[in-house]
This record gives C-alpha cells, sequence and structure tokens, in this order.
C-alpha cells in the first residue's frame, strides 16, 4: 500500500465551478483527473489493492456527502483502498462516447489487472453504468441499487419513467447492462420488489452470477437508506471479501428495525391492506424500544377500536 493520499480538501459549500476545480486538484496530486467529453469526468485516487469504481452524480454526491465528496474516498482512507469515480453532471447513464474511449484506454493499459480486487457500484442511472462498464475488468464484483437493464423502448417500453432518453442508444458498445455483466465474478442487484418497475429490471439481471437482494417496503430511494443505516460501507467490504451472501445481507439488512423512514412504510402498508392487529403488534414493538410517538398514537387508536369491536 501507497502512502495514504491527502484527501483533507475543503469541497463542502463552494459553486460547481469551484467544486470541480478543487476535486481536480485533490485527484491529480493523488492520481488522475480527465474531463470525458461536456457531462463527464474521471477522477482517480491511487492507493491499495482493491479498486472501488464508483459511478456518481454532481448533485448526488452533493446530496448523500456531508463533505461534498465522492463516496470512495472514505473508503480510500478506513480500508486503504483505491477509488475511481465516473462522475456525470446530471442523469445521463453515462451513455457517452467519451466514456465509451475512456474505458477502452483502460483495458488496452491493462489498469484493471493491476488490482488484486475491483468492484463497481453505482445506484439507478448509475447502477446501469457500472453494470454496463464492468465487462471492461473481467472478474470484478458488481453492487448495484435499483440499476435499470436498458432504456431501449424495443425492450422497456413499459418504463415510462425517462421518456427523455428515448433517443438515447442503448444498443450500441457497453449497451445491454445484464449482457455485460457475464465477464464480472458476481452481481448483486438490490431493489425493493414493491416498487414495480425497479422489480421489472430485476428480472432482466436474472442471470447464473448474480443474486438479486430484496429491500421490502423500503421504497425508491435504496441509496441514501443504505447509507442512513450505515449498511452501504460493510457491503462493499463483503462483496470485496467475497463474503458477501443472502445470508450476511439479510443480517446487515436488520438495521431496518431501528429505521424510522422503514417502519412507517411498513406501517403504512399494513394500514393500507386493513391489517390492524399485525399493525397493532408493529407499534408496540416499536414503541418497546424507541421514542415513537407516532406508533403510540397508532397503537392506541388501535387499541381504541379493538374496545369497540
Amino acid at each position: 500500500m501507497q502512502d495514504a493520499p491527502n484527501l483533507d480538501a475543503q469541497l463542502t459549500g463552494l459553486g460547481k465551478g469551484d467544486w470541480l476545480e478543487r476535486l481536480a486538484a485533490t485527484t491529480d496530486d493523488n492520481g488522475h483527473f480527465q474531463p470525458l467529453g461536456a457531462r463527464h469526468l474521471a477522477a482517480f485516487i491511487d492507493h491499495g489493492g482493491t479498486l472501488l469504481v464508483s459511478f456518481e452524480t454532481i448533485a448526488g454526491i452533493r446530496a448523500l456527502s456531508d463533505r461534498d465528496e465522492p463516496m470512495g474516498w472514505e473508503f480510500v482512507r478506513r480500508e486503504g483502498w483505491s477509488h475511481l469515480a465516473l462522475i456525470g453532471d446530471g442523469e445521463t447513464w453515462f451513455r457517452d462516447r467519451h466514456v465509451y474511449a475512456y474505458f477502452d484506454r483502460l483495458t488496452d493499459d491493462g489498469f484493471f489487472e493491476d488490482f488484486d480486487r475491483v468492484i463497481f457500484h453505482g445506484a439507478g442511472p448509475c447502477g446501469y453504468a457500472a453494470c454496463a462498464y464492468s465487462v471492461a475488468a473481467p472478474g470484478a464484483t458488481v453492487l448495484a441499487v435499483q440499476p435499470q437493464a436498458t432504456l431501449d423502448p424495443r425492450m422497456t417500453e413499459w418504463d415510462e419513467r425517462f421518456a427523455e432518453m428515448r433517443r438515447t442508444s442503448f444498443t450500441d458498445r457497453y449497451g445491454y447492462a445484464p449482457d455485460m455483466l457475464d465477464a464480472a465474478d458476481h452481481g448483486f442487484v438490490l431493489y425493493d420488489p414493491a416498487e414495480e418497475l425497479d422489480a421489472m429490471h430485476a428480472t432482466l439481471f436474472t442471470r447464473r452470477n448474480v443474486t438479486k437482494l430484496r429491500m421490502r417496503h423500503m421504497g425508491g430511494a435504496l441509496q441514501g437508506d443504505l447509507i442512513e443505516m450505515e449498511v452501504l460501507h460493510p457491503l462493499l467490504v463483503a462483496a470485496a471479501d467475497g463474503a458477501l451472501d443472502e445470508e450476511l445481507f439479510a443480517e446487515l439488512y436488520r438495521a431496518r428495525r431501528d429505521y424510522p423512514p422503514y417502519l412507517r412504510r411498513l406501517l403504512a402498508h399494513l394500514d393500507a391492506r386493513e391489517r390492524d392487529r399485525l399493525a397493532w403488534l408493529l407499534c408496540r414493538n416499536v414503541t418497546a424500544r424507541m421514542k415513537a410517538p407516532r406508533f403510540a398514537r397508532r397503537m392506541q387508536a388501535l387499541e381504541d377500536r379493538f374496545g369497540e369491536d
């Protein structure tokens, strides 16, 4: 492992232009920084023998990180990993010839062969990209949260969420994400099966080397939930160690028992189906473990109703 890189640059509170300049300076000092056309960039921190390749957006970084920094920098500090961030300005699905060319160069230069382990990660459109570009590093592990398989309307005309992408090609290079996973050692796809369109995309990822991990009643913004529950970091570490499987995921995912947004969604699900007895049991369990006025009020309302029956 090399000496720890200096990642103490202050990135918070800056306008986008200044933020990009400081990000470029920091990564240039510790690896490389490269603009990729008008809407993408690559920021590499060279450190340890494990490489995390993350796909992120500028807005996502600044919304999810308290330090306004790419997610992998925490893995550089805490785990001694190297990190390659592919960053988009907006939701682009990284469908850009400049990004294709960048991964072509990495492959030609044997970049990924310099690392003992490589993990690709992203969520939503970035999860699509993590799967699609993982083909550049055969043997990599992929952890994708709510990924789309493709937005080619000939295959996914049922997904009307991203109509603005209909004219973008998903059939040329690095195109159909599930096929690009064939070269991976293993892929993990996380999704909430109650989110119908996410579940339909997840079905397209059914492969011999793909494990689908279900996060029922968690909703449509799983990346933020995983971060808030402090589950994403150990998931990625386990994926890098080859230890991630359904059993370990279930153990880590028990954190939802103390996660109020999940508990509120579960209660809403039970109420919508008029499962009053189960809703009461949930409220009793939650109020016994934490301060939860909403659950206490709901439990009292249910008890009043039971008394009237």
